[in-house]
């Protein structure tokens, strides 16, 4: 067995069939005048799909909720003219042998107030709360949360009719559904707010109807972090057994796949109790549950970006760790991020052992549609 096979060992879930372990991560690119992809952004997936990515995970994709976001050139998914691009760009991966699957979005209080496809659209969020603490909205009502509730779940649908392969709920990083994890942002007092295993049951509404909506075949895939963009140091589970009892609401709502993601693949969750070597986010989450999980961060990267705009380490580690890793079952997916962005042929360069033609991530990189 070559040091890469790992990786492109086939994976099957459900009515879910990849050919390899390699998934391209969501990453926002802001491609889409008035929301709608254009055939850039259908090319831009396709020759990914045409060279070994196993599943595609598009960029953020915005609910019907008219706060969703703060830039106009987010790619909606729920307009007729954003839906007809979208069905472009998935018959176009299916032509290639590809799988994909839209990431749903809403930024909650990340998007400003007179931004985005909707400048007069109030901005959602779990109850007006910023992340220092600040009350700067009234709470949403429980009919408003629903209907936040039910605009995940019309994605859904409009993603199943399209043909899309699964779907991905982004609950991470400081945006809508992570504000609801999170208890500085979240202060309801209704069966939305409390504890984390309570301020998780927003996030077990949208998997329960995203579920009814896509049916019993195509998989559905929860994103979720413990680092907010906010504040990169805080931490929703301080123990395993907080993990647990947190992911606990998403797999008794149906969730097939968790997509667990942090800034460096290699960093242990709980050091704490398995040392410096021990499990990952992705890891303690499929140990935990049981179900399949997506590790995610800095994967194929000569650096790591964030840490290094900040003055920070960054210490990098090879692809035969995270190879090694998925080898041993610690996890059963790899999302590749911004080393894809660069490259539509990364994941081909790495099968082929061309690694002699990867080069390290250029940020120029994130203003074009290689």
């Amino acid at each position: 067995m070559s040091s890469v096979a790992p990786l492109f060992e086939p994976f099957r879930l459900k009515g879910l069939d990849l050919p390899n372990r390699i998934v391209m991560a969501p990453m926002t690119r802001g491609f889409s005048p008035n929301g709608v992809p254009t055939d850039k952004v259908r090319d831009y997936y396709a020759r990914r799909a045409g060279a070994d990515v196993g599943l595609i995970l598009s960029e953020g994709t915005l609910i019907r909720r008219k706060g969703a976001a703060d830039n106009p050139n987010f790619p909606l998914f729920h307009t007729e003219p954003a839906l007809e691009g979208w069905k472009n760009v998935i018959d176009a991966v299916h032509a290639e042998g590809g799988k994909m699957g839209p990431q749903i979005w809403h930024q909650g209080m990340v998007r400003k107030a007179g931004t985005g496809h909707y400048p007069d659209a109030p901005t959602d969020s779990p109850s007006g709360t910023t992340h220092k603490g600040k009350q700067i909205f009234e709470a949403p009502s429980e009919e408003e949360v629903a209907d936040m509730v039910a605009a995940y779940a019309d994605a859904a649908a409009s993603a199943k009719d399209l043909g899309f392969d699964t779907v991905e709920i982004h609950g991470a990083h400081g945006y809508l559904i992570d504000q609801f994890f999170w208890d500085v942002m979240n202060k309801r007092e209704d069966k939305y707010g409390g504890g984390l295993v309570e301020r998780a049951k927003f996030a077990g509404e949208i998997i329960s109807e995203v579920k009814k909506a896509v049916g019993p075949d195509i998989p559905v895939i929860l994103r979720f972090s413990q680092w907010k963009q906010q504040d990169y140091a805080v931490k929703l589970a301080q123990t395993p057994q907080e993990l647990e009892a947190f992911l606990k609401v998403f797999v008794d709502a149906g969730v097939d796949i968790l997509h667990a993601s942090q800034r460096r693949f290699w960093e242990p969750e709980f050091p704490e109790v398995d040392g410096e070597k021990g499990l990952n986010a992705a890891g303690w989450t499929k140990k935990l549950t049981g179900l399949p999980t997506i590790t995610v961060g800095s994967v194929g990267l000569s650096g790591e970006f964030i840490g290094g705009m900040r003055g920070e380490d960054s210490k990098t580690r090879p692809l035969t760790d995270v190879i090694e890793r998925l080898d041993k079952g610690e996890f059963d997916l790899v999302a590749v991020g911004r080393a894809l962005l660069q490259d539509p042929f990364w994941a081909q360069k790495i099968k082929e052992g061309r690694t002699d033609e990867l080069t390290g991530y250029d940020a120029k990189s994130m203003a074009t549609l290689y």
